[in-house]
């Protein structure tokens, strides 16, 4: 029967060869109530995600995970709790990972957009550093209280330093100062080879 729109009489005959053709035996017997020609959703229990429970878009990983290192966890889980995302995925998103099972392998285009946020804030940082020390002055540091502006210069170096990206560690210990000294061994003149020459 093709698809489209049909008669009431061309359905009902439809139907009726439908309703005669013999059905595939089900692997559970249907429930109660259940005609026996119909089908049986069979619900497995079975490791993933669950109905409901909807996968969050890169671009929301992205964003919750810069609200977390630029304006602190408690900004990121608010923004989180909008959209029923958990404290815990927060966390993992501030990483730059997907979710938690993922925290040693992060996701390039998460970590990236972080970067890329930190170091447009420390460049504001930065740009606010150097304008505060540009302004104590000689004269400034001589005839007023440059309390202030010193303020402002250590806020912003705290501002930078919380922003720049951890620096990983090494246990092997590559990280260290190495030395390497050369102590060149003396030899003694019998252990030259002699020629004899003759004049």
């Amino acid at each position: 029967m093709s698809i489209g729109l049909v008669s009431d009489d061309d359905f009902q005959q439809e139907l009726e060869r439908l309703s005669s053709t013999p059905t595939l035996p089900t692997r559970n017997p249907p429930p109660t109530g259940v005609h026996p020609e119909s089908a049986v959703v069979e619900v497995l229990d079975k490791p993933g995600r669950k109905e409901g429970d909807n996968n969050v878009p890169d671009s929301l990983r992205q964003i919750i995970g810069e609200d977390a290192v630029i304006n602190g966890r408690q900004s990121a889980l608010s923004l989180a709790s909008q959209f029923g995302i958990s404290p815990s995925s927060v966390s993992a998103y501030a990483k730059g990972a997907t979710s938690t099972t993922t925290y040693d392998t992060p996701s390039k285009s998460i970590i990236q957009h972080i970067n890329k946020s930190r170091r447009r804030a420390i460049s504001k940082a930065q740009k606010t550093l150097n304008g505060a020390l540009e302004a104590i002055t000689q004269e400034k540091l001589d005839y007023s209280d440059p309390k202030d502006l010193a303020s402002i210069a250590k806020d912003m170096t705290v501002v930078i330093k919380n922003l720049e990206p951890p620096v990983p560690q090494q246990s092997d210990g590559s990280n260290q100062p190495q030395f390497t000294i050369f102590a060149p061994t003396f030899r003694d003149e019998r252990s030259f080879e002699t020629i004899t020459v003759k004049e």
